[in-house]
């Protein structure tokens, strides 16, 4: 196991957990500012794509045992977990096996999360008994997380300039 991974890993778990409680309190929804997907973008970022998709899994069930939040009727949760994995995975692929800047990679990875989500409404909502137009869905996830999604595309390519991480730099810090 690689010690770096496995650091990083905890840490987005945390923030991931951390932030949409700040949320909360603050009274900022959570569907309106997103605060559980910039670190899981963080960790498509800097994660392989296996380490990614674990902080994706783990970082909403975590947050779900240890608050309630994202519930599970209506099947946020289940949902949830979809949406963030795909994030995951497909900008950990994309930063890895592209030469593509973060401005391709991060808005490209945001669409994949978008259709896996109406993909996991229409497959997984009826599990649930939640039975919604997936499309319609989708799009009102979309316009209400707008503020959320222009958070990212701040937060997400300014970290990835910094130094360290646009020259791969901690590569050099595995165990």
């Amino acid at each position: 196991m690689k010690t770096r991974s496995l650091v990083i890993a905890a840490l987005m778990v945390a923030l991931a957990v951390t932030l949409p409680l700040t949320c909360h309190l603050t009274k900022i929804g959570g569907p309106i500012i997103l605060p559980m997907h910039i670190p899981i973008f963080l960790a498509g970022l800097l994660l392989e794509p296996g380490w990614a998709v674990a902080v994706a899994i783990v970082s909403p069930i975590t947050s779900f045992l240890l608050t309630g939040m994202p519930p599970m009727s209506p099947p946020m949760l289940p949902l949830m977990v979809v949406e963030l994995s795909t994030y995951a995975l497909a900008l950990s692929l994309l930063v890895r096996r592209t030469e593509h800047s973060i401005w391709i990679t991060l808005p490209l990875s945001m669409l994949v999360g978008r259709v896996a989500l109406g993909l996991a409404a229409a497959i997984i909502g009826p599990l649930f008994n939640f039975h919604v137009n997936p499309i319609i869905y989708v799009y009102g996830a979309l316009i209400k997380g707008l503020p959320g999604i222009a958070l990212q595309l701040v937060i997400i390519p300014a970290i990835s300039r910094v130094p360290a991480i646009a020259n791969k730099e901690y590569s050099s810090l595995d165990a």
